[in-house]
């Protein structure tokens, strides 16, 4: 028995694996090749929850009737009966409810026949972590039922389908991860690069990208991370490889991990390195990766508004918080708010009561590691 499916519907499942944008139509694509009229692809949760992958237009609702939709859909007879009839056997209407009984459940009068849909061929199919694929291919009643060629193309479409399902779900939580780390990375207070085998920067967050324009005593060049220091360069190197030999699994060495950068006038930089071992990576394998950790003590600042907020803190008093939480002192903090030294302890005796610490270094401390440090970023 031959089935024939369109030559190019395979490989569009796979390109809508990689880019999730690309079910759009799919649906519409499997209905035609199947002569019907409509389809459905969705993920049953083993929570219970369901994703609709894609559908046919004539089965999209309107919002106000959402909610009755995702009803009917978790309580869908047919993907009730097929996970129990089998995973990955394809199946038609009438082997898992007779025309009769159809007729008169309510799943068919309040939910096919509104999309008037009567026959099916598809299958429940298996994703792992509990939940369930499903392939859904639709006729009205007033068309033939599905038959023996329909389920031979059916069962030559599942394994394509349910790999693609399967690689799209597995790189969507790849891409969140990713999206969600380097979102991380950039709300930290702490510059971070990402340094190959050859030091050339494969990523920075912004308070990295911060330090490097502002700094005289590190840079770029070729694309590659160097301190101006020689010394302190050829000590960079060393760590560097240890950092990557480590990553690659090999010999760590006995580079030291850290580094002290020094500026003239200024507190210096500390800069530390960690070997990266990425767990997963769409394109090619990058090698042996190195993270470099740069902290800046005069870059952050503690943001007023979030000092308000965690400890109720008047403006004035926020305003001190924040000096201390930067490390001065009662007199550097009188001098650069242009107040009285009294008016200054009597603000960091409220400070301290409102934090709840007994003396001025605990509640500096607190202060510079709470999430005021965090650097503010506005909504999109």
């Amino acid at each position: 028995m031959d089935a024939i499916l369109p030559d190019d519907l395979i490989g569009h499942l796979y390109d809508a694996a990689v880019d999730a944008r690309l079910w759009r139509g799919t649906a519409g694509h499997i209905a035609r090749a199947f002569d019907s009229t409509s389809a459905v692809v969705k993920v049953h949760g083993a929570a219970g929850e369901v994703e609709l992958l894609e559908t046919t237009d004539n089965m999209v609702v309107p919002a106000q009737k959402r909610a009755w939709t995702e009803d009917w859909h978790r309580r869908d007879l047919w993907v009730q009966r097929s996970v129990a009839h089998g995973m990955d056997r394809i199946v038609t209407a009438e082997m898992l409810v007779s025309p009769e009984e159809q007729r008169r459940s309510g799943f068919y009068r309040e939910w096919l026949a509104a999309f008037d849909i009567f026959h099916l061929v598809g299958a429940a199919f298996t994703l792992g972590d509990g939940a369930v694929g499903v392939l859904g291919i639709h006729r009205p009643e007033s068309a033939p039922a599905h038959d023996a060629r329909d389920r031979h193309a059916a069962a030559l479409l599942l394994p394509h389908l349910a790999r693609a399902v399967r690689l799209g779900r597995h790189l969507g939580k790849a891409s969140l991860a990713q999206a969600a780390a380097l979102d991380a990375l950039d709300r930290l207070d702490t510059g971070v690069l990402v340094l190959d085998r050859r030091g050339r920067i494969v990523h920075a967050n912004a308070p990295a990208e911060e330090s490097l324009r502002g700094s005289v005593d590190l840079g770029v060049l070729h694309g590659r991370f160097y301190l101006r220091d020689p010394l302190l360069q050829d000590r960079f190197a060393l760590a560097l490889r240890a950092a990557l030999a480590a990553a690659g699994s090999g010999p760590a060495g006995t580079a030291p991990p850290a580094l002290a950068i020094a500026r003239a006038g200024r507190l210096p930089l500390t800069l530390t390195l960690a070997p990266l071992r990425p767990r997963w990576s769409p394109g090619p394998d990058p090698g042996p990766l190195a993270l470099v950790f740069l902290k800046d003590p005069e870059r952050p600042s503690l943001h007023h508004d979030r000092l308000r907020e965690l400890f109720g803190l008047t403006p004035t008093e926020a305003a001190i918080a924040a000096e201390l939480g930067a490390g001065r002192s009662a007199e550097e903090i009188a001098s650069r708010q242009g107040i009285g030294l009294g008016t200054v302890r009597w603000h960091l005796k409220n400070i301290l009561a409102k934090t709840g610490t007994r003396r001025q270094a605990e509640a500096a401390a607190l202060l510079a590691r709470s999430v005021a440090a965090l650097p503010a970023h506005d909504a999109p």
